[in-house]
């Protein structure tokens, strides 16, 4: 492989494998927000149980989540300087803001809900977690909003070999935006409620103590999944009204995106129409369960072969002709260098995904009991789940 591949193949590994971690906080954020909701009205048990062990699998896999986040501006800086040179004035907004909420108000905010419990006001210990709940979706729309300007440069226009900002509204009004972020959203959504569903069919297979909190989360994994894939496939479909000539002509677009329609509108007909309408009757028919525990990597497959299509989609271009890939990649990097670090990013950022995973299942496995999440507050430590 020359450079330029070895360089595609490094920002391919490493935003392929962030967002693994970053589908998965989106889905889990709105959900524990939910649970955290249902707590704080209710005042049960149960709803308490619930919202530390969801939200422990969620603080795991979101702290994890902020290191594969920094190991992404590594790589841009080493690899891609000419986009910066080129069109950093309008591209590196939105990444700037990102950066802004992402590490400074939705960790704060999250730091402020983990160690709030028994410390803080009921309802303000709520605010805290719909905060970074919200600081989550606009981090994901900052995000959105770069990408689709590499999708197509609205707002700008190219002076002194530079590109600048003309038009921040049409930045904010992309057509490649305006679809992909709820669709994006969806699939976020999409993939958390399979986590709990999957998760929660493990345990009722195993047939342990913990049957009604498992049946509880399997059936709200099953509508939140229902909501998910159906903004996830409008919103998917409704994009190809702004895609430009020439985008998913080649191969590994158009199999990134067959494999992403066809595995989503399949998994749309079975929970649509079998997982849904069983809802109440599906934690009793442990044969389903296995499927249900099979099912649960589909979504992560998804989300990766949709960035497939829609990176690779673009091709050969960096920015939409204005910039091609070859241009905007560091001048001067060599294929030692570039594979070097190329192997240093790929054996970081599969560590932490094995142990984000690894965590994340012995979490599954134990089951709401012995959380460390809430523990101090708790009227019995750590097994609060016991006593529903």
């Amino acid at each position: 492989m020359d450079v330029l591949d070895l360089a595609r193949t490094q920002f391919a590994v490493t935003s392929g494998l962030h967002f693994l971690f970053v589908v998965l906080t989106l889905g889990l954020a709105p959900l524990v927000a939910i649970m955290h909701t249902r707590w704080a009205l209710s005042g049960r048990p149960m709803n308490e149980a619930m919202t530390r062990f969801w939200g422990q699998i969620y603080v795991i896999n979101y702290a994890l989540g902020i290191v594969t986040g920094l190991v992404m501006e590594f790589q841009f800086g080493l690899s891609w300087s000419g986009l910066s040179h080129y069109a950093g004035d309008v591209f590196g907004a939105p990444l700037a803001m990102e950066t802004l909420v992402a590490f400074f108000l939705e960790s704060t905010f999250l730091g402020l809900w983990i160690f709030g419990w028994g410390r803080l006001p009921k309802w303000l210990h709520l605010a805290c977690i719909w905060l970074v709940t919200l600081t989550a979706y606009a981090s994901a729309f900052f995000i959105m909003m770069a990408n689709s300007y590499l999708q197509n440069p609205a707002g700008s226009v190219v002076r002194d070999g530079r590109m600048e900002l003309v038009d921040f509204g049409a930045l904010l009004t992309n057509k490649a935006l305006v679809f992909s972020f709820p669709h994006v959203v969806g699939a976020g959504l999409f993939t958390g409620a399979m986590v709990l569903v999957g998760a929660s069919a493990y345990q009722l297979r195993r047939r342990t103590a913990h049957a009604e909190f498992f049946t509880r989360s399997l059936r709200t994994g099953v509508v939140v999944a229902a909501i998910g894939i159906f903004i996830t496939m409008g919103f998917g479909y409704a994009q190809f009204a702004g895609v430009q000539d020439g985008k998913f002509s080649n191969a590994g677009a158009a199999i990134g995106l067959l494999v992403m329609m066809e595995v989503g509108q399949l998994l749309a007909l079975v929970v649509l129409l079998v997982m849904l309408p069983l809802i109440r009757v599906l934690p009793r028919l442990r044969w389903t369960h296995p499927i249900l525990i099979l099912m649960t990597p589909l979504p992560f497959l998804l989300s990766i072969m949709g960035w497939v299509a829609r990176e690779v989609g673009r091709q050969p271009w960096m920015i939409w002709e204005k910039l091609t890939v070859a241009d905007a990649m560091s001048p001067g990097l060599t294929s030692s260098m570039v594979t070097a670090s190329l192997i240093g990013f790929v054996v970081v950022l599969g560590l932490l995904a094995v142990v984000d995973y690894v965590l994340i299942a012995r979490v599954i496995r134990r089951g709401p009991q012995g959380l460390d999440l809430g523990a101090s507050s708790s009227r019995e430590p750590r097994t609060p789940a016991l006593n529903y």
